[in-house]
C-alpha cells in the first residue's frame, strides 16, 4: 500500500528563467503568469494540474505557464543529460507518502537533495493499539492477526508499566524488535525533479507494486515530461 498526498511544487518559474542563463537568451523566454479565470482556461487543462484551491490569489486563479519556445528549449535540456538539464534542480516537490517500512528502506536509497520529516515509531508507537489498516499485508491469514494481537499485548505492557521505567523499556524494546517491515510509515518527503526522473526510470517497472503506484502519481505531476521523457 501507498497513499501520496498534499503534492506540491513549485519554483518552476524561476527554474526556467535560470535555464537560460548560460547563453543570456532570457529575451526569447514565452513563458507567462496566466490567471485562469479570465483566459476562461478550466482547471482540468491546468498544466499543473491543480484545482483552483492551490492556485495564486483569492480571486484569480493565477499559474505560470510554460511558452512554446521555453518548453522546446527544456526538452532538449533534458534529454542532453543531467550535466545540462541542471534547471531540473531547481523544481522542488513536496508531498506527504504513507508506505510500507520495506519501501521506505529503497527509497532511503535516494539521499541527496532530499529531505524527511516522519511520524515517530519511537515516540508515539506505544500510545494506542494497532490495527490492521496500520501494515502493508497482502494477505490477512492467522500469522497477521496473531502478530498484531501480540503486538499490542506490548503496547497494553508499556501502558501498564508507564510510571516503572525499567519495565516500560523492557516491554517497548520488545515491541519495537518485533515490529514488521509492512508497518506503514508516513513522511513528509521534499525533493526535486532531478530526483524523480532518476527514480521513475529506475522504478517503473520494479516487482514492488508500491513503486509501480508511486511512478504513475508522479506522471500527473506538472510538466511530467520532465520527469518521464
Amino acid at each position: 500500500m501507498i497513499k501520496v498526498e498534499n503534492i506540491n511544487v513549485y519554483n518552476i518559474d524561476n527554474a526556467i528563467r535560470g535555464m537560460r542563463n548560460p547563453l543570456q537568451s532570457w529575451d526569447k523566454s514565452d513563458s507567462e503568469y496566466v490567471d485562469c479565470l479570465e483566459a476562461d482556461i478550466d482547471c482540468n487543462e491546468c498544466p499543473y494540474n491543480l484545482d483552483s484551491s492551490h492556485c495564486y490569489g483569492a480571486d484569480t486563479r493565477f499559474v505560470y505557464m510554460i511558452g512554446e519556445k521555453d518548453l522546446e528549449l527544456a526538452m532538449k535540456l533534458v534529454r542532453a543529460g543531467a550535466e545540462h538539464r541542471k534547471f531540473l534542480r531547481q523544481i522542488f516537490v513536496s508531498m506527504d507518502i504513507t508506505a510500507p517500512l520495506y519501501w521506505w528502506k529503497e527509497m532511503d536509497t535516494y539521499k541527496i537533495s532530499t529531505t524527511t520529516n516522519s511520524t515517530s515509531t519511537m515516540h508515539t508507537l506505544h500510545k494506542r493499539l494497532l490495527t490492521i489498516d496500520d501494515f502493508s499485508f497482502d494477505e490477512v491469514g492467522e500469522i497477521e492477526a496473531q502478530l498484531i494481537c501480540k503486538l499490542n499485548s506490548l503496547i497494553e505492557m508499556v501502558q501498564v508499566y508507564k510510571d516503572n521505567q525499567q519495565e516500560k523499556e523492557k516491554y517497548w524494546r520488545r515491541l519495537i524488535q518485533l515490529l514488521p517491515s509492512s508497518f506503514n510509515q508516513m513522511r513528509t518527503w521534499t525533493s526535486n525533479y532531478e530526483v524523480l526522473r532518476n527514480i521513475y526510470h529506475q522504478r517503473k517497472n520494479h516487482k514492488l507494486s508500491e513503486w509501480r503506484e508511486f511512478c504513475k502519481i508522479l506522471e500527473s505531476l506538472p510538466y511530467s515530461q520532465f520527469i518521464t521523457e
